[in-house]
């Protein structure tokens, strides 16, 4: 999948994957892997600095815990970021119903 593609909705994406549960970075990067049917293999170059920018937009709260033997931070939604969560969600579904609408729309001309 095409980089542009997921630009606007990577943030929902993340929320999605750790309003789940608590989990370390790299977990979350092979969850959306995994949903996607391995659509979604974004580098950790994306994934890290998006986590750290809701973290700092309150959205996310993380902290160090002992994972497989390795000091890992685990991150969780935070009550603002569970709001938010539900509102993209709420906004992804009217998008994809007019979306939908307009793709499926037959043109007579």
């Amino acid at each position: 999948m095409r980089a542009e593609t997921i630009k606007g909705h990577l943030d929902l994406l993340l929320l999605a994957v750790v309003g789940d549960g608590s989990v370390h970075g790299y977990a979350v990067i092979t969850e959306l892997a995994a949903r996607s049917g391995g659509a979604l293999k974004l580098p950790e170059g994306t994934v890290y600095p998006a986590l750290h920018r809701l973290e700092a937009a309150g959205l996310l709260g993380s902290e160090w815990a002992m994972s497989g033997g390795r000091r890992r931070r685990v991150y969780r939604l935070t009550p603002a970021g569970r709001t938010a969560l539900r509102q993209q969600r709420a906004d992804w579904g009217a998008f994809t119903a007019a979306v939908g609408a307009v793709l499926g729309a037959v043109n007579p001309a």
